[in-house]
């Protein structure tokens, strides 16, 4: 990676943390297209590894808000869905890597913007932990099915349950993933690179978390989604 791409890929770190650690969501929609346009066989390790700091700060932050019972039911399903995430991993070609990234932000972004608002119940919450456990084991996306389930919670309720739900599942796809000699040093190596810009955009989060309107930043973040998938997709 040259260093122009990594300071590119740093600053977009940076402000994948900063929209996250303020709305519940974010950081995979907006890292993985730049990164899978430019380095795809970082990918899914190098989110998943990244987002383990990100979230469990998250937790901590505000821990009095989070619901441990829906976590529950989406971790269940999260459980199983890994193993479907596992099997489209090495199921398609390196090659095929970028084409999967960008339809699964396009489809990811389409969804969390027209689906009808609902009130996730115990079925929901289970189906919600599957999917996210595929997409984001396959892809290291796996947001949007969670903040739909939570998006009529409070803020509060919504980050600190969807950064518990990704932090218990993204060790689950990680040990799989280690278990099957599918992380490599170069991707541990490159996260640990961009784990200044990660703490510099949480920290920042911090400051504007309260303040900040979710709706209309999810609805930025998820336009930059689709423009990124678009992109990625284009290069595969």
């Amino acid at each position: 990676m040259s260093t122009e791409i990594f300071i590119l890929v740093a600053v977009t770190v940076a402000v994948a943390s900063l929209v996250q650690g303020s709305t519940g969501m974010g950081f995979a929609l907006i890292v993985a297209p730049v990164v899978g346009f430019f380095e795809p066989q970082l990918l899914p390790v190098l989110l998943l590894v990244l987002m383990l700091p990100l979230n469990a700060y998250v937790v901590w932050r505000e821990r009095h808000a989070l619901d441990l019972h829906g976590a529950g039911w989406i971790t269940i399903g999260r459980a199983a869905g890994t193993v479907g995430g596992f099997w489209v991993l090495t199921a398609i070609p390196p090659s095929g890597l970028s084409l999967l990234i960008g339809i699964s932000t396009i489809l990811a972004a389409l969804v969390s913007l027209i689906v009808p608002s609902f009130k996730a119940g115990r079925s929901a919450l289970l189906a919600v932990g599957t999917v996210t456990g595929i997409t984001e084991t396959a892809t290291g996306i796996g947001g949007p099915p969670l903040v739909l389930a939570y998006q009529h919670h409070h803020a509060s309720v919504l980050r600190s349950t969807v950064a518990f739900c990704f932090l218990v599942g993204e060790i689950m796809s990680l040990g799989l993933l280690a278990g099957t000699g599918n992380v490599r040093m170069e991707q541990l190596q490159m996260a640990l690179y961009l784990l200044p810009a990660l703490i510099i955009g949480a920290l920042a989060s911090a400051a504007i978390h309260q303040r900040l309107g979710g709706k209309r930043m999810r609805t930025i973040v998820l336009t930059f989604a689709l423009v990124s998938g678009v992109a990625v997709l284009f290069q595969g």
